[in-house]
């Protein structure tokens, strides 16, 4: 039988996995405590330390997040209500500060929904880019140092 090679999951998969809130490695296990046992802002913001599935850690080190907060949460709840905003001075012609009120009211509460997801789809998209695989679950000749090779070039 000839060996076929195993083509790298799609990233529609790790999409879909990240909306559901679920480990990018495995799918299964949640990244957050589920929303009925959440008891404080503490669990809603914070992800769990890893996948209890396959191990997968979520959070490498501290900050590792910062990108999803700015980036991903406060860059599409801004993008959403410059567009609303601009799609109703556009539509109704209204004074250049009366639409405004409408469109930032709500903007937190979006951000503080979105938290989550930003997070998950971050991890997931950085998952899908740089899989942090063990050495143990790389292919045979694929970790970066064979035997005979020493970690610090200047080593005989």
């Amino acid at each position: 039988m000839p060996h076929r090679a195993q083509q790298p999951p799609s990233a529609w998969r790790f999409i879909r996995r990240a909306l559901m809130l679920r480990c990018p490695e495995c799918g299964i296990s949640p990244v957050f405590v589920p929303v009925k046992k959440v008891r404080s802002l503490f669990d809603w913001f914070t992800p769990l330390d890893g996948c209890p599935r396959c191990g997968y850690a979520y959070e490498r080190e501290q900050g590792y997040f910062l990108l999803a907060i700015w980036g991903l949460n406060y860059g599409l709840v801004a993008l959403v209500g410059v567009l609303v905003g601009l799609y109703i001075q556009h539509r109704h012609h209204p004074g250049v500060s009366s639409p405004w009120w409408l469109v930032l009211a709500p903007m937190p509460f979006a951000s503080f929904l979105f938290a989550r997801h930003a997070k998950s789809l971050f991890l997931a998209m950085d998952h899908y880019f740089d899989p942090h695989l063990k050495p143990a679950d790389m292919s045979e000749g694929a970790h970066p140092l064979d035997e005979d090779e020493h970690e610090h070039p200047s080593q005989p």
